[in-house]
């Protein structure tokens, strides 16, 4: 009798686990069914929201169903990852993530949210270098030095623009001061429009901000671009330094985009969504219309995008740690 009830309850079980595996699979076949919110967590305009709109169409096609963007900013992106990692967990709302989330975990004491813990890495999609810019006509600067030495002769204090506190922008130019000596006024804007705006405007004399944004202002001749902040050249602006090259040391940081979809989410639909989106990154045609914006196709497993934000959360975590950054 009770080899019986062993039985019944191993065959239960069973019958269990193949019912969970069946709906599981019964969720990515039918998937998706209805519209996916693609969030992005800076205003339209900025490098984000570029390649999130250029993912978005693609992806849509291959899905059969719209990707809608959304713009939340605010709070260096993190008011927009809050809203993805507390949605759903169903394939339906994603997040155009960046480097600055790994920055936020550091210097927001108090997120409402676990980066790591809450949202499910799906894949890289570009790196687009940084790239440090003046106005060109308020800003004599035509090389780093010059700007440096400028920067420390200046009363008031040059301003520099970023996205936001606790963004790549904000670390980036809190590491060229350390690494410089000279002093910067910070001014936090919530995406790269508002900020690409007051820069031409002269309301700010320099930005690190990523390339696709200020690109047309360079090829323009509104805005002097002086070095790129990683360690490698950009392949569409070739002939332009590095700040390692400008004699700035050890200097490498430029920012990751990648999708992310809120922890829980059936693995069949984050291995289809990572199927997908890798087929459009590395396709021939993403490829140009990512380089004619200053970006780099980067596309990646779910988990080397995963173990890339854990070496990023402690390289960054370092780095903060000796600026001493840190916001309320």
């Amino acid at each position: 009798m009770h080899c019986i009830k062993r039985f019944h309850r191993v065959a239960q079980a069973a019958l269990v686990a193949t019912g969970l595996a069946l709906g599981v699979n019964a969720v990515a076949q039918e998937w998706p069914q209805r519209p996916i919110s693609l969030i992005v967590p800076f205003p339209t305009g900025g490098t984000t929201d570029v390649l999130a709109r250029a993912l978005g169409e693609q992806l849509s096609k291959n899905l059969g169903q719209p990707v809608v963007v959304e713009n939340k900013p605010g709070a260096g992106a993190t008011l927009g990852a809050d809203y993805v990692a507390k949605a759903r967990p169903d394939g339906y709302t994603l997040l155009m993530g960046a480097v600055h989330h790994t920055i936020a975990t550091i210097v927001y004491p108090s997120l409402p949210y676990s980066f790591q813990k809450d949202l499910a890495p799906v894949t890289t999609v570009a790196m687009v270098p940084n790239v440090l810019v003046v106005n060109a006509e308020r800003t004599p600067s035509k090389t780093v030095a010059e700007l440096v030495e400028l920067a420390k002769k200046s009363s008031p204090e040059l301003a520099y623009g970023s996205n936001g506190n606790g963004t790549a922008q904000h670390l980036i130019g809190t590491q060229f001061q350390l690494a410089t000596g000279a002093k910067l006024l910070h001014v936090p804007y919530k995406g790269s429009g508002p900020l690409t705006t007051d820069l031409l405007g002269g309301q700010v004399a320099m930005s690190f901000d990523t390339l696709t944004p200020v690109l047309p202002h360079i090829q323009a001749g509104k805005l002097r671009a002086l070095a790129v902040t990683t360690a490698k050249r950009s392949s569409t602006l070739p002939d332009l330094p590095t700040l390692q090259e400008s004699g700035l040391g050890d200097f490498d940081i430029g920012t990751w985009f990648g999708i992310m979809a809120p922890a829980g989410t059936p693995e069949p639909v984050l291995d289809r969504l990572n199927k997908e989106i890798v087929g459009i990154v590395t396709s021939d045609d993403f490829r140009k219309r990512m380089l004619a914006l200053g970006a780099e196709v980067m596309a990646s497993s779910r988990q080397e995008f995963a173990q890339r934000i854990e070496n990023e959360t402690a390289k960054f975590g370092q780095l903060v740690k000796e600026a001493n950054l840190k916001i309320e």
